[in-house]
């Protein structure tokens, strides 16, 4: 006699749900890491009109000395404070209620031959924070 299969077993709907399981226990953080990710590039975002006053500035005078003088960070959004000193060095930072968790970032200008502009963008150094922040912050 023949035997017509009429749905799926309890064991292939058990195997199906723990593959979901695992695949959301994979999922979950790793979506959290990114939104926290996405959130820190606008601090970033936040503090590239000071990179351009401070190269504008240094491109008039031609030296990092007084680049930064004057210019205050706003808090606001996910900018939760920051500071510019008067050689340029830039520093944003973002708090845990703001973005998920505490970050901070530094961009430092320096002259290269020709008058040109670097920025080093960093984290003082925090490795913590590293797998929050752009590849090239990572220092």
């Amino acid at each position: 006699m023949r035997r017509l299969q009429r749905g799926f077993t309890l064991i292939e709907l058990m195997i199906v749900v723990a593959i979901i399981g695992i695949l959301a226990a994979v999922a979950l953080p790793a979506y959290s890491d990114y939104t926290i990710r996405a959130k820190v590039t606008e601090l970033i975002l936040a503090a590239s009109g000071f990179k351009t006053t401070v190269a504008e500035k240094s491109q008039s005078d031609g030296t990092l000395g007084s680049a930064g003088q004057g210019l205050t960070v706003a808090t606001g959004g996910r900018v939760t404070g920051g500071s510019v000193t008067p050689g340029g060095i830039i520093a944003i930072s973002g708090s845990s209620a703001s973005i998920g968790t505490a970050v901070s970032i530094v961009l430092t200008p320096s002259l290269t031959p020709g008058g040109r502009i670097s920025w080093t963008c960093g984290t003082n150094n925090n490795s913590v924070q590293w797998k929050y922040v752009p590849a090239e912050c990572r220092k």
